[in-house]
């Protein structure tokens, strides 16, 4: 955003334009979606409008780290009292279920996940956040396998939470049998890939 609103009643307005933009991205999609438009639905000017996003971007980014702040606390939350490769494992697949019933109960948030490989600067963004969630998950696997560098695991967490994107991607384009089918496989490969307890 342009500036951040200190006072009441900016703060309101921005959830209003924020709410408008979700009801225009839900109806048609977000690529559709005009500025003009989420003016005249929000009852403020252009103007007003560009004093706190500057472009469709800049709308489409808030609402994005408003998601990604939700998915990196339950991830969070999910791995906080994980301590062996069993736990690990049973907690990651409930992760990667909640991630996927979220996704299949919030068509925006598809849209706006689909909307975020057209502009470089917002895949930088998600990039950033899979390294967030990496870290989260290599920290969890540290406490289940002290003896691991901490390096290898960041770089096998960073690999399992982007193929995991990948999965979410395709697995909300299909229908809902296939993609359940696909969010399994996935948990397969990903229990798979931790390392088996060493005692």
């Amino acid at each position: 955003m342009r500036r951040e609103p200190a006072q009441k009643r900016s703060r309101e307005r921005v959830e209003q334009i924020l709410s408008c933009a979700c009801k225009l991205i839900a109806e048609r999609g977000s690529d559709t979606m005009r500025m003009s438009e989420v003016a005249e639905l929000s009852g403020i000017s252009i103007g007003s409008l560009y004093q706190y996003f500057p472009d469709k971007a800049a709308i489409i980014r808030t609402l994005a780290e408003r998601y990604n702040a939700v998915c990196r606390t339950c991830i969070a939350d999910g791995l906080a009292n994980v301590k062996t490769i069993g736990e690990l494992r049973q907690a990651f697949s409930a992760l990667i279920d909640e991630y996927y019933e979220i996704f299949l109960a919030e068509p925006v948030m598809r849209d706006i996940w689909s909307a975020m490989q057209a502009d470089k600067a917002l895949r930088e963004m998600e990039l950033a956040e899979s390294r967030k969630n990496a870290a989260l998950l290599a920290e969890a696997l540290q406490r289940a396998l002290p003896g691991e560098a901490m390096e290898t695991l960041q770089t096998s967490a960073l690999l399992v939470m982007c193929f995991g994107d990948c999965t979410m991607r395709l697995a909300v384009s299909t229908g809902e049998t296939e993609g359940r089918a696909l969010v399994e496989a996935y948990k397969r490969m990903a229990s798979r890939s931790f390392a088996s307890e060493t005692g």
